[in-house]
């Protein structure tokens, strides 16, 4: 693990949300409010007060998070390549966008792709989606189930950005990407504005139980998008949360470029925790997860699983990338290196809803 002892006394000062994008939200079909569930057990076992999951494994029918910033930012940019307002119906945007012969282009770890792919079928328009070599055939079918064309490239997650990057410079082409690079920052940015509906979700389940805000906020980290999200969040918030983000141990971009004190892309390697397999933090989230990161925490799959077995024990299921985050908190109450007690309100943003992997080995 990495501890960042800075970031107690950081403030975010800059924009934490746009107004519009909870409405935006509510205009969509299958929209829901997902659900944050209560840990009272665990929060016994670890002696603090409140330990809660937020659980997306249904957000707009989907079994993870990403709609929320692939929603928004594919509206956002869609609207701006076809000099429409932002107010625009997703039904007009599409007709417009059909008509203008606009397709979209994605590469994705997994739900990122499936996510971009369902907002282009809302709208009726082509999507082709760039997946690594590593990605299993099953999270392919899913994607391809929205009406999207799945390319398998020869290579990572790093590679299959590249191969997409080259086939949206086609002027009628959107790349649609959550994560950034010099010259690719708008759209990742917008995706982060997505995001902040989750986070404004889970303020108002807090208090709406009479639960004094979060203290821990524990986020699993691929480019970094969601884990900048949140960290805008909770350093913008006062008084400002404990922010702990997570990895797995094949891809711990964000922990091996704290620890260089730049962006340091590594090579991946295979995990089933795979819709965080990614190899290089996006250039946009760097600074705020530079100064707003408390710990940074890497996890392996086996510990991942127990972990994942034990909120199946409390009847909460979720998926690998999901029960990371649980991983970090004890992994980090292990080594003794959080100040938990009574007044701790500890929040764990599970990202993604129950799948099949296969069972890592002791």
């Amino acid at each position: 693990m990495f501890l960042n002892s800075s970031a107690a006394s950081w403030k975010y000062d800059g924009r934490t949300g746009n107004p519009e994008v909870a409405s935006f939200h509510r205009r969509l079909s299958d929209y829901n409010i997902t659900p944050l569930h209560s840990l009272p057990e665990l929060a016994k076992e670890l002696g603090v007060g409140h330990v809660l999951l937020k659980d997306e494994s249904n957000r707009f029918g989907l079994p993870a998070f990403k709609i929320l910033g692939a929603s928004w930012a594919t509206h956002r940019a869609v609207a701006a390549k076809c000099n429409l307002p932002l107010d625009s119906s997703v039904e007009v945007l599409g007709v417009v966008a059909r008509k203008a012969g606009i397709r979209i282009i994605t590469c994705t770890a997994g739900n990122w792709g499936r996510a971009v792919a369902r907002m282009s079928k809302y709208m009726q328009i082509p999507v082709t989606v760039f997946v690594p070599n590593t990605m299993d055939e099953p999270t392919q079918d899913k994607i391809a189930s929205e009406r999207a064309k799945v390319v398998v490239v020869d290579g990572d997650y790093d590679q299959a950005i590249l191969v997409a990057r080259r086939e949206s410079e086609a002027p009628e082409s959107i790349l649609m990407m959550d994560t950034s690079w010099q010259g690719y920052e708008e759209i990742p940015q917008w995706v982060v504005e997505g995001y902040s509906t989750m986070l404004t979700e889970t303020d108002q389940q807090l208090r709406d139980r009479g639960i004094g805000p979060a203290t821990h906020a524990v986020a699993s980290v691929g480019v970094g998008s969601w884990a900048q999200a949140v960290a805008m969040h909770y350093k913008y918030a006062s008084p400002s949360a404990f922010v702990v983000a997570v990895e797995p141990d094949t891809a711990a971009c964000l922990k091996a470029s704290l620890e260089a004190g730049k962006i340091t892309p590594i090579m991946t390697g295979s995990s089933i925790m795979n819709g965080m397999n990614c190899g290089t933090v996006s250039y946009t989230a760097w600074d705020v997860l530079q100064k707003g990161v408390d710990a940074s925490v890497v996890v392996t799959d086996l510990e991942m699983h127990h972990d994942l077995q034990h909120l199946l024990g409390h009847a909460v299921k979720v998926g690998p990338c999901g029960a990371a985050p649980l991983s970090a908190l004890m992994k980090l109450v292990n080594e003794k290196m959080l100040g938990l007690g009574q007044d701790s309100v500890v929040v764990l943003f599970s990202t993604e809803g129950a799948r099949d992997y296969p069972i890592p080995s002791e």
